[in-house]
């Protein structure tokens, strides 16, 4: 099958490869670009210099590539990776970290438990909006530092679907910065929960929802087919 995925301009990375193991094809749509903000980077960069955090977390790959460069030769904390593409990101700069046990980053202070009281967390993220993470550090007894180190900007382009056989929403902000056109032959894929819960609040119910990575979507996917064999 062939999907199209959203990411952001320029960051679909190895998404080609990753689906070609599961027995698809797949290509970028880009409903938004990521900016950076060189100020918050620089700011965080320093921090980091001045061991100001007791505990790194990425949320995504992206902050870990744009900063990755900058923390392989420093003495860094605890850095924990929201999953395995971000966790990879992270390990090509030499940077050792641990990893999710699930790909939402209400994992997050679960994941840490008791050893969350009175740490520092930095966190370098994009400007959407999660307070429910925040205010979960907060809530355990920890200390949120947030840097925003990118703006997500939603590029207005219809997104092209005139090959796609099925479209894959990656984020909630995704979709609901997507414009395109809705066929009734297109299957609609959430990479997790999130996503698909901002499908129905619009009225569409995806018909795959993954498990918060492209793999899991893929298996789900091929259930999905499996299960639907006349499309």
């Amino acid at each position: 099958m062939r999907i199209a995925i959203t990411r952001l301009k320029g960051k679909e990375g190895d998404d080609q490869a990753r689906c070609a193991r599961r027995g698809h094809d797949c290509y970028p749509v880009s409903p938004l670009i990521g900016e950076m903000n060189p100020d918050q980077i620089d700011a965080f960069i320093q921090d980091v210099k001045d061991r100001r955090f007791d505990c790194i977390f990425f949320t995504s790959a992206l902050p870990a590539h744009q900063i990755g460069p900058y923390l392989h030769d420093l003495p860094l904390p605890r850095v924990i990776a929201i999953g395995p593409q971000t966790a990879k990101a992270l390990r090509e700069f030499g940077i050792m970290c641990e990893v999710l046990h699930e790909f939402y980053s209400r994992a997050f202070v679960p994941f840490l438990g008791d050893w969350i009281v009175g740490k520092k967390i930095g966190i370098p993220r994009s400007d959407a909006p999660n307070d429910k993470l925040l205010q979960g550090i907060r809530d355990a007894g920890g200390f949120p530092i947030e840097f925003q180190i990118y703006a997500l900007i939603p590029t207005y382009e219809l997104l092209n679907l005139d090959k796609a056989e099925g479209i894959l929403f990656t984020s909630a902000l995704s979709f609901k910065s997507a414009i395109w056109k809705r066929r009734e032959d297109l299957i609609l894929m959430a990479i997790g929960e999130v996503t698909a819960g901002a499908m129905e609040e619009a009225g569409l119910m995806p018909d795959v929802v993954g498990d918060g990575s492209l793999e899991g979507t893929l298996d789900e996917l091929n259930l999905f087919l499996l299960m639907n064999p006349g499309g």
